[in-house]
């Protein structure tokens, strides 16, 4: 590394001219208006484990950041503290496994894909082990910068052979998700909102139930169809609701299971005719939900006018969390005009 080289990586990065206060670093995803669920995986976890003896808990030092310090404190015995070393985490989830148990790994998403990825490939995925590496702060769900937003965790997880992967949108598909992977005999890789999570889903349909592998519409609508998925099905409801405001029928399908890929359900849709079709994703626009279902249209001659809403291929800012949705065009408002402005 040259001294000009060592210059330019300690200078500070350049921040889009877009200004706003940046008192939090991270804030809670609750929309308002929503009910909130404290620590649903925590509590799901416990319920599940109290009919699978199997069933035991790793963390790499972050129970309490992946609501996973409600199963220490119910079930200490099966409960194992690895400390800062995610590699060993996944290698220790992978020997539980080859013996019977049935572990569920959590840590931040960022330590899981980049730091861990090798461990959880040769160890976990190629052995086709029921390991369920459950993950906080996935895409831009943190201000804290590169070293913790996972946006490109799907993309990574997406290419790796026997990986189950879902992006739960709130409390209502976690405590639906978990006793479901706790059954599914593979590897699992989630998303996981965690603290106070909104529960959104059976407000706007109370019937709804999470389905391993099953993406499902929560409304109807008749110009605009999007494909969700994540937090981001959420910012798409609100945005429905406020783009009917304006004579726009928009449909929301959510699509909690990333992989295997629920093809049927998005070509049915899709294929009705003279919507336009959104995909919202938590997620850079390279890899995940919108290439997803970019390719699954291509290939099967359905070629509606199609958009993504997503994260830029870029290494994102640091700041509060409103902030940054503002800036990288995630919230509601921007959500619902980008949508307009397609029209």
């Amino acid at each position: 590394m040259t001294l000009a080289s060592m210059t330019r990586k300690y200078e500070p990065r350049r921040v889009p001219e877009q200004k706003v206060a940046t008192t939090a670093m991270i804030a809670s995803l609750a929309a308002e208006g929503y009910d909130t669920v404290t620590a649903p995986f925590g509590h799901a976890l416990v319920e599940a484990a109290k009919k699978d003896d199997r069933i035991v808990g790793l963390s790499a030092d972050l129970a309490k950041y992946t609501d996973l310090h409600v199963f220490a404190q119910a079930m200490p015995d099966r409960f194992y503290q690895m400390g800062m070393a995610e590699q060993l985490l996944m290698s220790a989830a992978a020997g539980l496994a080859r013996e019977g148990f049935n572990p569920f790994a959590t840590t931040y998403a960022v330590f899981a894909s980049r730091r861990a990825y090798d461990f959880i490939a040769m160890a976990i995925a190629e052995e086709n082990l029921p390991v369920k590496i459950c993950c906080a702060l996935p895409g831009l769900t943190t201000g804290y910068g590169p070293s913790h937003q996972a946006t490109e965790d799907l993309a990574i997880f997406r290419g790796l052979p026997n990986m189950t992967i879902i992006d739960p949108c709130d409390a209502d598909d976690i405590l639906g998700m978990v006793p479901q992977i706790a059954a599914h005999d593979g590897p699992v890789y989630a998303r996981l909102p965690r603290g106070k999570v909104p529960s959104v889903l059976t407000r706007h349909k109370p019937d709804y139930r999470f389905q391993l592998g099953k993406a499902q519409v929560i409304r109807e609508g008749q110009d605009v169809l999007i494909i969700s998925t994540g937090f981001m099905t959420m910012r798409a409801l609100d945005a429905a609701e406020q783009l009917a405001a304006d004579n726009v029928d928009a449909a929301v399908l959510h699509v909690p299971t990333i992989k295997p890929f629920d093809t049927a359900t998005v070509l049915a849709e899709a294929g009705r005719g003279g919507r336009l079709v959104v995909t919202a994703e938590n997620h850079t626009v390279v890899g995940g939900l919108g290439e997803a279902v970019a390719s699954t249209l291509l290939t099967n001659g359905i070629t509606p006018t199609f958009r993504m809403i997503g994260l830029p291929d870029q290494f994102l800012e640091a700041g509060a969390l409103p902030t940054l949705h503002e800036m990288y065009g995630l919230t509601v408002d921007k959500v619902a005009a980008r949508i307009k402005g397609w029209l």
